[in-house]
């Protein structure tokens, strides 16, 4: 597969995701049942799945690895918070406040994992 169609795959799967993950965080502050239908339980973790194999295969092209390269070690260390703060956000969040900071936290990492993919830098990600 060539790298630029790699590349196509993941950043289209970053913006559903993103936005899967955007809306659900209303549909928590709404209270809405619209975040307990089935698929908004299933789609996400598709949608991650083929966002964290394209990552993969792109480090692979790209011979870039996290063990090496700080600014790729950077997103996936962003990458583990997000996750965590999506996983308070919308499952282990004991009060709804709670969930709602967690979901503002993770929507912040995620701009500093955005900005870092941008400038290949973990410093100037965060300026």
């Amino acid at each position: 597969m060539s790298y630029a169609l790699l590349k196509m795959i993941h950043v289209g799967s970053i913006v559903v995701s993103y936005l899967l993950f955007f809306v659900r965080g209303i549909w928590l502050m709404q209270d809405s049942e619209k975040l307990h239908q089935r698929w908004v339980k299933i789609l996400p973790h598709m949608v991650d799945t083929l966002l964290l194999a394209s990552a993969i295969a792109l480090a692979i092209t790209i011979q870039q690895s996290p063990l090496n390269d700080a600014w790729l070690t950077a997103k996936v260390t962003g990458l583990i918070i997000y996750i965590g703060l999506g996983m308070v956000a919308m499952r282990f969040g004991k009060t709804r406040r709670t969930k709602i900071v967690a979901w503002v936290a993770a929507e912040c990492v995620f701009i500093y994992i955005v900005l870092v993919a941008l400038t290949k830098s973990p410093v100037l990600g965060l300026f």
